[in-house]
């Protein structure tokens, strides 16, 4: 049984609500019950968690801060965060199944939907009963969204839909999608893509080393008629899957959190425990050094994806501020996942402990939603107004 282990050095649950504490312990809870005790072989078979939406819905998981009259529970933007933080120390791939369904399916949805769409498409993602996913990385346009190729052209009472997205969490077992793609006026559009209709494939994506626990695939289409009513009405520009991005990068920047404390935890109870040269390598300065660090660099991200969570609240988070606290978080949890890794030695790569699964997926989430590169442009371009994306 692992020692309790102080993460909240800075008193920040000072800060929290009595109801942001009680939804923490229960998705706390959650992941104790229902997701550690079968994570790590789920990872190591490369299968998906079975019955996972349906579990995160039962919880409020699912896109927390929608209005309740549309499934959602109407909770602020600090509940969503610390949601996405308990899911991620159970394992990246469940945030990120959350965090796709929330911020990248039903937030768009919700937000340039008809109201008819949002009634016939937000209680079931809410619930878990349906399974949604986005698309918008194509196989060649990662960076550069803006460079899309899947076309939508005009034909009588809609469009037909071609083209391909890559890199989509949980497309081989979606109910739908919501993808994004130019019309024959160069306008980029959300299009709501249900399985079953004609022409849409789901190929997934296989020999992963990382979200092992996920459903990775590609959106492929052919001819795809896609009905009026389908069309997201209430944006015609690249503004709509930005936003998208954005809601999910904030989610990140506290989903990540979660990882890194889960791998701090374990690193200090391995130190404390491990004897060598007679006494604990707890005791040797080079491991205080790295916990140290590590308790620093934790305590660092809490507090700006905490500030960032209240700026959501008041609808003042600027994109550039989700971008450096996505970056930075990611960057910190993946660091410490790599030096916990050293603290365990040989121990550390083995199934025993949670800390190589998290390094291999935080692999992928410094990639996913912008990569690491990207984000210190974006930061830079902030800094300096001037745009080193393009000549």
């Amino acid at each position: 049984m692992m020692k309790q282990i102080n993460v909240d050095y800075f008193q920040i649950d000072d800060l929290l609500s009595a109801e942001h504490k009680l939804i923490r312990h229960a998705v706390r809870d959650f992941v104790r019950s229902e997701i550690k005790p079968v994570i790590e072989d789920a990872a190591q078979a490369h299968q998906a968690i079975e019955g996972l939406m349906p579990k995160l819905g039962a919880i409020g998981a699912l896109g927390p801060y929608i209005p309740e009259e549309y499934g959602g529970a109407g909770l602020d933007q600090i509940s969503y965060g610390l949601i996405m933080q308990e899911l991620e120390a159970g394992d990246s791939a469940v945030r990120s199944a959350a965090s796709v369904q929330s911020s990248l399916v039903m937030y768009p949805i919700y937000t340039y939907g008809s109201e008819e769409q949002r009634r016939k498409y937000l209680p079931g993602l809410a619930a878990g009963e349906l399974i949604g996913a986005f698309g918008l990385t194509e196989p060649n346009h990662g960076s550069d969204p803006g460079g899309m190729e899947t076309r939508l052209t005009a034909k009588n009472g809609g469009f037909l839909l071609n083209g391909a997205k890559m890199w989509i969490t949980n497309a081989p077992i979606c109910n739908l999608a919501v993808v994004w793609a130019r019309d024959e006026a160069g306008k980029v559009r959300g299009v709501i893509v249900e399985r079953g209709m004609d022409g849409f494939e789901t190929p997934e994506t296989l020999h992963k080393w990382s979200l092992r626990a996920s459903k990775t695939g590609e959106l492929v289409f052919h001819d795809v008629f896609i009905p009026a009513e389908n069309v997201l009405p209430e944006v015609n520009s690249m503004r709509g899957p930005l936003s998208c991005l954005n809601s999910a990068r904030y989610g990140i920047s506290w989903g990540v959190i979660g990882a890194a404390i889960d791998c701090y935890e374990t690193a200090v109870q391995y130190a404390l425990e491990r004897q060598q040269f007679d006494r604990p390598i707890g005791g040797f300065q080079l491991q205080q050094k790295k916990l140290a660090e590590f308790l620093t660099e934790i305590t660092k991200a809490q507090l700006l994806s905490w500030r960032l969570g209240l700026l959501k609240n008041e609808g003042k988070a600027t994109p550039q501020q989700i971008s450096m606290a996505k970056r930075n978080n990611v960057h910190m949890a993946l660091q410490i996942a790599r030096e916990s890794r050293q603290i365990l030695g040989g121990m550390g790569i083995v199934g025993d402990f949670p800390i190589m699964r998290h390094m291999m997926n935080l692999e992928s989430v410094i990639t996913y939603e912008g990569t690491h590169d990207i984000h210190l442009l974006i930061t830079g371009q902030d800094i300096t107004g001037l745009n080193a994306f393009s000549s």
